[in-house]
């Protein structure tokens, strides 16, 4: 059972989400004060699934269910529930992603009982891949965005141990 208390995306974890600010190269998830207001109406729509992650009462990562998950050119015809995660800067890179990723699994599946599971992520995130990876997830698809950004889409079709 997770350590992780999972709550619908309210305004003040949302505002706290959208000040995160990652170093190079992850910047690219940065939000700029032009995208905020909308970013805002984006992450507290019911229909987009958003939740917060917390632990020991302090915000440690977000995640969404559905097609927020999704990025423009890649092929989702296939039947799965698309996931969205983000963690609190300070927290990347320390060997958390596999137990935030692993929580977000065991309550997306109490949530949904989808079939399968996807994740898109930016190509040059190794560090995301890999825990993705590690989780049972394989390569599905890559694309370039029309801005140029490479994208891969990775699939698990089952829910339990990897393997």
């Amino acid at each position: 059972m997770s350590q992780f208390t999972f709550r619908p995306m309210n305004e003040n974890t949302a505002r706290a989400v959208l000040k995160w600010q990652y170093e190079p190269p992850y910047d690219f998830y940065n939000n700029s004060e032009l995208e905020e207001l909308s970013s805002l109406q984006h992450l507290l729509n019911p229909r987009n699934a958003f939740y917060s992650l917390e632990e020991t009462d302090s915000l440690v990562a977000f995640c969404s269910f559905g097609p927020d998950g999704q990025v423009t050119g890649g092929d989702y015809q296939d039947q799965a529930l698309d996931i969205g995660m983000g963690v609190r800067p300070d927290l990347t890179g320390c060997g958390n992603g596999n137990r935030f990723a692993t929580a977000v699994l065991e309550f997306a599946d109490s949530l949904f009982a989808p079939a399968a599971f996807r994740v898109t992520i930016a190509a040059f995130n190794q560090r995301a891949i890999r825990v993705w990876q590690k989780l049972g997830f394989e390569q599905q698809q890559s694309f370039k965005r029309n801005d140029g950004v490479s994208f891969i889409v990775l699939m698990r079709t089952h829910f339990g141990p990897p393997g």
